[in-house]
């Protein structure tokens, strides 16, 4: 989601297309092929916008081809008309563009004769610099001397919050649970542990709302990792995130997760989805000091995940299609 104020790159559009009126599918279709394009180029991430993005896509020109990026195939939270809205999606593109090894298998599993490629999500890099860590701890009223925990971005069941909370009953004071992100599912039931949690002399700082780009630059320059205890994946946008700020990340071994991270080098893969496990993933990064050292490998890595990169291998794959 982005809003007016958000730092996003403005492109100049013309809003044509209504998810919910199956009649603006034409009309969309028929404003794009007068531009006459050779690639029409969707992104695609649950079935809601399977029957508008379909109309579309099967109402272009035979000469442009119809590629979309795949951030999922099938969503985490199942309904009983994600298989068929998802197939008729698919069946109107010429190719697909996954990010991990989960969303290809989604993708073959519906659709076998598909013609794809697979790149790695590039970094998030429209956020801005890295802010001095410092002046990022004092903007969020967290001690200098915290070891720093963050949990970013929408607050759904899979994404194991839970997980991290139970984990992080072992902290010691110097440690601080950052929790950044807007709900999306009640709330609630995650308060009593939060409250536990501070009742007993924990740091935990929530920020429980949606975090507008200009924020979000000081939530990970004030962190010492970003921890994702997912409980199941394909992949996370949370992760490009993370690598633009050099911030590395601990992970659990779920979907395409573990593609993210170089464990041991750019960060650590925790050994089971469980609060013990992540733990201890946590407690050995900062035990062996790793961060100076996984920021040095994550820097070295961005030139291969940029976004010039993607724009490359998107048009050379739309000419073998």
């Amino acid at each position: 989601m982005v809003e007016e104020k958000d730092n996003a790159d403005k492109i100049p559009a013309e809003r044509l297309l209504d998810t919910v009126n199956p009649f603006t599918g034409s009309i969309t279709a028929k404003a794009i092929n007068k531009t006459e394009p050779d690639i029409l180029l969707m992104k695609y991430w649950m079935p809601f916008f399977a029957p508008s993005l379909g109309a579309v896509a099967s109402k272009m020109n035979s000469n442009t081809k119809t590629i979309a990026i795949l951030d999922n195939v099938l969503p985490h939270e199942k309904h009983f008309y994600d298989i068929p809205l998802t197939k008729y999606f698919l069946n109107q593109c010429d190719g697909f563009v996954v990010m991990s090894d989960a969303v290809k298998k989604d993708l073959l599993s519906l659709k076998p004769d598909a013609k794809f490629i697979l790149h790695q999500h590039p970094f998030y890099d429209h956020f801005g610099p890295i802010e001095d860590r410092a002046a990022a701890l004092a903007k969020l009223s967290i001690a200098a001397d915290q070891k720093v925990l963050l949990f970013f971005g929408f607050i759904r069941g899979y994404k194991g919050l839970d997980i991290l909370l139970e984990a992080f009953k072992n902290a010691d004071n110097d440690h601080t649970l950052l929790i950044a992100g807007e709900p999306y599912e009640d709330f609630e039931k995650y308060q009593p542990a939060i409250d536990a949690l501070k009742a007993a002399g924990k740091n935990v700082v929530d920020h429980i709302r949606y975090i507008e780009d200009h924020e979000v630059p000081t939530l990970f320059s004030a962190s010492d990792v970003c921890v994702l205890p997912y409980k199941s994946a394909t992949q996370s946008g949370i992760a490009s995130i993370a690598m633009h700020f050099e911030l590395p990340m601990i992970v659990t071994n779920v979907g395409g997760l573990p593609e993210e991270v170089d464990n041991g080098k750019t960060g650590m893969i925790s050994t089971e989805v469980s609060a013990p496990a992540v733990w201890q993933a946590i407690d050995a990064y900062f035990k062996n000091n790793l961060k100076s050292t996984f920021q040095q490998n994550i820097a070295a890595t961005k030139q291969q995940r940029s976004w010039k990169n993607l724009a490359e291998s998107v048009v050379a794959f739309s000419k073998t299609i």
